[in-house]
């Protein structure tokens, strides 16, 4: 099979397309024949070697990807409910590496059918993994309830873009986003269901007297202090990422419990492993999120042999929506 590899941690031009043997799936797990792969930012602290200290991270040379779409190749030991040839998404397995391959073997409880909905494959892996992910991320750790409002900073990213469709199907009473001042144009023509996108730089003056019953933050730094004060007692603050790449931030542990607020985190690779239950109902919701056209987002697709250019642009900050990469050139 063909993938794209990192062979040592450093800078994008250590990616590179080699041949591997193709895996095969074992007890529980599915082969896919990958169309699409998504890129994400993921992806890029796995290759700097960002997490390359903690065990059980992939060490060089290794193969990146998180998820991916294409059809059922192989069917494992004990797997049913799956046809060979059926179009399917997949969200991470295991150590979240390998899906920049053109064969992907993944655990049964992370894919899901699309075959029969009217949905692209490109937009299908760009926003049901990470839609499941919101839907975990709002209804296990977020508790949100029918009603309450939502604030998601980074309103365009990957991941946080997910984040509006499955809040108004959960029932939320207004979603706004954040963005940094000059993506406020994009985020401006932007189809994802936002009700108002606002300058992150002038958090919290920008919304007056508006506080929030959740704030999704998969940016940290600054804007992470800011968002307390967009919160009331009983609000609750997911901290879903650091794409400010500001490591040493803090918050006051004391202004939490003065403020009588809720700080959680949320971390996919860590949670979903240990609450496997809750996969199969987040990703319907997702399915069924991307199929009304609530995680309609602009996407690049590249072929493998351009991954160093996709990862230059996911380094820029700049991208206004996804990229993903194909096995065919």
């Amino acid at each position: 099979m063909r993938a794209v590899q990192a062979g040592a941690f450093g800078a994008p031009a250590v990616l590179t397309v080699v041949e591997l043997p193709d895996p095969t799936p074992g007890l529980g797990e599915i082969a896919i024949d990958v169309t699409h792969s998504a890129v994400g930012l993921i992806d890029v602290y796995l290759r700097q070697g960002a997490y390359r200290d903690r065990p059980g991270m992939p060490q060089p040379p290794f193969t990146l990807g998180l998820e991916v779409a294409g059809t059922v190749r192989e069917l494992g030991p004990g797997v049913t409910g799956f046809t060979v040839g059926e179009k399917v998404v997949s969200m991470s397995a295991g150590s979240g590496t390998g899906g920049y391959a053109s064969v992907y073997v993944a655990p049964v409880r992370g894919v899901i059918s699309i075959e029969g909905y009217d949905v692209d494959p490109a937009l299908a892996v760009s926003v049901i993994p990470n839609a499941a992910m919101a839907h975990v991320a709002l209804t296990r750790v977020a508790h949100l309830v029918s009603g309450e409002s939502v604030l998601v900073h980074g309103a365009l990213g990957g991941f946080a873009a997910a984040f509006p469709g499955i809040a108004t199907r959960l029932g939320a009473s207004r979603v706004v986003g954040s963005v940094r001042a000059g993506r406020l144009e994009a985020a401006h023509a932007t189809r994802l269901p936002y009700d108002e996108i606002v300058d992150s730089e002038r958090l919290p003056d920008v919304l007056g007297d508006e506080k929030f019953d959740v704030i999704i933050d998969p940016v940290g730094g600054d804007v992470r202090t800011r968002s307390l004060g967009l919160m009331r007692p009983g609000s609750r603050l997911v901290v879903a990422g650091n794409a400010s790449g500001d490591w040493g931030h803090q918050l006051a542990s004391n202004e939490i419990w003065g403020a009588s607020i809720t700080v959680a985190g949320f971390n996919a690779g860590a949670f979903l492993p240990t609450h496997a239950e809750f996969m199969r109902p987040a990703l319907e919701a997702a399915r069924d999120s991307a199929v009304a056209g609530l995680g309609d987002i602009a996407i690049d697709v590249l072929p493998f042999s351009q991954a160093q250019r996709a990862h230059e642009r996911m380094e820029s900050r700049s991208l206004d929506g996804r990229i993903v990469l194909t096995p065919s050139e």
